[in-house]
């Protein structure tokens, strides 16, 4: 199969589809490897190294496509992007699809088979795609959010683990999962106090013994959460529903409430946002203020670290790759039904039930699918 891997063009993307240890895995298994000039340079990843690896490299966007059946990507398609895609296409990224509905659209009528590595699962249903790039995002959130309580990016003026004398600040974490876990982790080295919030009983347990008493955990109600918000000083949005619109766990009601100069990050604002006000924002205007409440909502949080992003990333998708590259998409989805998972759109329709239900659409499963 020939593989393609486009130069990103979202906002501040230096990440790249797959790097030259990747390329090298599918040339060896006899695969062609098509790759945009200049896709990896920004990180070290030179259009020498993917020669190196047996890639050809290729002028621009327009060849790679015009030339590859399976399309590796890390984040979601651009207007100018699906536009290329045809029905000979698999697409292999992010693709976020429930709270962007010109996306799907546009997916429909190129008619690719789009394939998202946010619905991927494992044996366990957990989301091995996702995974990294949420650990990357946790660890990020409490960086950015520590920067954003500055006084002068708008935040109250805090040191985020206070010192000796004063008291640290408020920390509150939205979701136990992933990217939650790591942001509590890493707001505790910063001797911040921090709280975590979770709808599962068993997961608040197991945060309780993982960090033996240094985050405090509490049950996730509308009341205890509003509490815990007005309260706090940084609040981080980590909560998920795999491939469906994030829920609104703070209301703009809410936020007049809250303290002036605290931060919220939404970690969730690929899926919508969980906080009401919240909007996507890039890595040149990372923020915004509503009723003097900070705002972080970058959409591709990962891409600032891209190096290291693109090497957590790639290390997890690569099997993935090769088993559509050896196998052909039908058959790779038909002998995984966690790759099939992944699947979103098909021969012009949704096919994934999540994202159906969340932008009114039909949900049609093809029929060629048979494991799941």
């Amino acid at each position: 199969m020939r593989v393609g891997v486009p130069k990103e063009i979202k906002v501040h993307e230096y990440r790249v589809g797959l790097t030259p240890n990747g390329a090298a895995e599918l040339v060896a298994a006899g695969h062609e490897v098509v790759v945009e000039t200049k896709a990896g340079e920004s990180i070290g990843f030179y259009d020498a190294d993917y020669e190196a690896a047996g890639a050809r490299i290729v002028s621009d966007a327009d060849a790679v496509f015009a030339q590859a059946e399976l399309i590796v990507k890390v984040k979601e398609p651009q207007p100018v992007e699906y536009a290329r895609l045809t029905d000979k296409h698999t697409l292999f990224t992010y693709l976020h699809l429930a709270p962007d509905p010109r996306q799907t659209e546009g997916l429909m009528k190129s008619g690719c088979t789009a394939i998202a590595y946010e619905t991927v699962t494992d044996a366990d249903n957990r989301l091995p795609l996702l995974k990294p790039m949420s650990e990357v995002a946790g660890r990020m959130s409490v960086q950015v959010g520590a920067t954003a309580l500055e006084k002068s990016k708008g935040g109250r003026g805090m040191l985020l683990g206070g010192v000796p004398g004063v008291g640290p600040a408020k920390v509150i974490v939205l979701g136990g999962g992933v990217s939650g876990t790591h942001a509590a982790e890493m707001a505790i080295g910063l001797r911040a106090d921090v709280t975590v919030f979770d709808r599962s009983i068993k997961r608040l347990a197991e945060l309780d013994t993982q960090f033996q008493g240094t985050v405090k955990t509490a049950f996730s109600t509308k009341a205890a959460v509003e509490a815990a918000v007005l309260e706090a000083d940084l609040v981080i949005g980590a909560v998920l529903i795999p491939g469906a619109a994030a829920p609104k766990l703070v209301t703009r009601e809410m936020l007049k409430k809250m303290k002036d100069g605290a931060v919220l990050v939404d970690i969730a604002i690929d899926q919508g946002g969980c906080f009401e006000t919240s909007k996507p924002t890039t890595h040149d205007e990372p923020t915004f203020i509503v009723d003097g409440v900070v705002h972080y909502c970058v959409a591709n949080m990962p891409g600032a670290v891209a190096r290291t992003s693109t090497l957590a990333l790639t290390n997890a998708t690569l099997p993935f790759t090769l088993a559509l590259a050896n196998k052909g998409t039908k058959q790779a989805l038909n002998d995984d039904p966690h790759l099939a998972r992944g699947l979103n759109i098909a021969e012009g329709k949704v096919a994934y039930e999540p994202v159906a239900k969340d932008l009114s659409l039909d949900y049609v499963k093809p029929d060629w699918l048979t494991s799941i």
